[in-house]
């Protein structure tokens, strides 16, 4: 188990964030129409998962990344959490997101499979936030598990790790 804090307390995930050179687990999240969304191959990706798109700093995660996929190249951005499809197509429909997927995983193995559900905590079984950076051959380049579900990841590490 890794940890995270929410505010004063301290929260435990479900595992740990697979490390660089690991293989990327395959996963099968739901996309804003329900359509299945899995890992690219033969893609760059960057997984930004989060608890959820209704605080601040998660939407302003999907807003940077957003921003930063427009001169990504060869390099699919991918904005998890657990909020319902609903949720996710109405924030992007709103705020013109169009870089970016942004996909549930609210009925998958997700959070489990890349260790960041909460297990613990007034948002226990959301995710925790955090950044893992895939290769075009599957593998891991980069992860981070932001030290406090309020603060942002380090976007240039994450850009910086697709060279």
């Amino acid at each position: 188990m890794a940890t995270t804090a929410f505010g004063d307390s301290t929260v435990s995930t479900s595992g740990e964030l697979p490390a660089p050179g690991d293989k990327a687990a395959a996963f099968e999240l739901v996309g804003n129409d329900f359509s299945a969304v899995t890992l690219p191959e033969g893609k760059r990706t960057v997984l930004n998962i989060f608890p959820s798109i209704a605080t601040g700093v998660c939407s302003g995660s999907v807003r940077k990344f957003n921003e930063l996929a427009a001169g990504l190249d060869n390099t699919a951005v991918i904005c998890v959490s657990n909020d319902l499809p609903f949720a996710l197509d109405a924030f992007c429909g709103a705020e013109g997101i169009a870089n970016v997927t942004t996909a549930s995983g609210f009925r998958s193995s997700f959070g489990d499979d890349y260790g960041v559900r909460m297990v613990d905590g007034k948002w226990a079984g959301l995710l925790a936030r955090a950044v893992v950076v895939v290769d075009t051959d599957g593998s891991v380049i980069h992860a981070q598990l932001s030290p406090a579900i309020g603060q942002e990841i380090d976007y240039d590490a994450a850009v910086a790790a697709l060279g």
